[in-house]
Formats: C-alpha cells, structure tokens, sequence
C-alpha cells in the first residue's frame, strides 16, 4: 500500500469514519481533505435498492445544477446545415455532420455531450459501438436528441447532467468542483438527491437510498445523511 504523504495524513486526521455527516458538514470538509494540486471536482456516490437489471427499476434521468458543474463541457452538435448557425451562436464547440461522423467512425471522441436532432439518429446508429461505452451516445430522454438544438447546447453548458444507476447499483455524478463554496456544493447535491427521490421506481422494495458518499478526487469519500438535508 503507498505510503500517505503529509498532507493526506492531515486530511484523514480530519474524518471521523463512524460519522455519517449532515450535506452541510460534508460540503465544507470535503473541501478541507482535498490535498490534490489542481481543482479537483466533487462527486457524489449514491447506492440505491434497485435491481438494475430489471427495466421496471432503471433509474436514469438528468439534472441542471443550480451553481453548474465547474467544467468547461465540450459540446458536438452532429446537425443538418439549417441549424449549424443556431448551434454556434449557443455554445457548441464544434458544430457539423459528416465530417464529424467520419472523425468519430476513426475513434475520434475528444467531447463531453453530443446534441443532435432525430433526423440524424439514423446514421449515429452504426457508431453505437464507438459511443455507447463512453457514454456519449445521444438519447431523446436525456434531451441530447431534439429540434430545439439550441436550448439543449445551453442548458449543458450552464450545468446540466444526465446520470445513470450502473450495474452495481450506484449513481455516481460530478457535482462541481472543490473551488465552490460550501453551500454551492452542498445546493448542487442536493438538486441531484432530490432529482433522484422523485425517480424512485414504483417496483423498487424497502429502502430507496441505501448510502450516499461524497469525495473529491483522490480523496475518502465521507458518508451523508440525506435526511438531515
């Protein structure tokens, strides 16, 4: 096991591990153990009492987060010529068709979110393969496949995020970064927490949210109570 350097010593000497903290508490300690050289980001790890594999208790849905994400987000808008103008003049930082069909075909996937209409899904279909397992394919539920192409390339930027329980169970989102004040972070879990109590599968038994940890990168992740929220 690598050994802890001083600065994470520091940090750990600053949980309590039988503490399950209040979002507020997390919020301003998450901060304070964070011993990286670079803004790290915040993530939230939230295990739910769903089976997954079962349809009738997949819990996949999107969120705008109040304060946004911190991230400077990458948008590709695969998109017909009439709305290339549109897509720019929101945000999107590449904005094209084929050209990009043909990057991507060749592996290319410098890009955080693709926004793209229904027209054009067609010739995504062949690039699944490429797409799927990063995660980047478009899907009309996340609101990445739509005419109005414009509010979709804005409400990314501003902090929207699409999350999906994986096969084990958990969620797991970036809710900013440790930059952010204690309460932005702390209004951007929440928005996610809350965002998923009202997603809960009618087929889902017993308890809903079994546990739910917040870290940054590189750091222990510390245990909160949602309903101290």
């Amino acid at each position: 096991m690598a050994k802890l350097t001083k600065k994470q010593k520091e940090a750990q000497a600053k949980i309590d591990p039988s503490k399950v903290y209040s979002l507020n508490e997390a919020s301003a300690l998450v901060k304070e153990i964070t011993t990286v050289n670079f803004d790290a980001s915040v993530d939230l790890a939230i295990r739910l009492g769903v089976d997954p594999r079962k349809a009738n208790q997949m819990v996949r849905g999107v969120v705008t987060l109040p304060h946004g994400t911190g991230k400077d987000v990458k948008v590709l808008a695969l998109v017909t010529p009439d709305k290339e103008a549109e897509a720019t003049e929101a945000g999107a930082d590449y904005v094209g068709l084929d050209e990009y069909l043909q990057k991507i075909k060749g592996g290319w996937t410098d890009v955080d979110v693709i926004i793209t209409m229904p027209s054009v899904m067609g010739k995504l279909g062949p690039l699944g393969r490429v797409l799927g397992p990063r995660g980047l394919m478009p899907n009309p539920k996340t609101g990445t496949v739509t005419m109005d192409v414009a509010k979709a390339v804005k409400e990314v930027k501003a902090g929207k995020i699409d999350f999906k329980v994986d096969k084990t169970g958990i969620v797991h989102a970036s809710i900013g970064k440790a930059s952010f004040d204690a309460d932005k972070i702390a209004d951007n879990a929440n928005e996610l927490i809350q965002t998923l109590i009202k997603l809960k599968p009618t087929a889902a038994k017993g308890t809903y949210i079994k546990s739910a940890f917040m870290s940054s990168t590189m750091s222990a992740g510390l245990a909160i109570d949602i309903k101290s929220n």
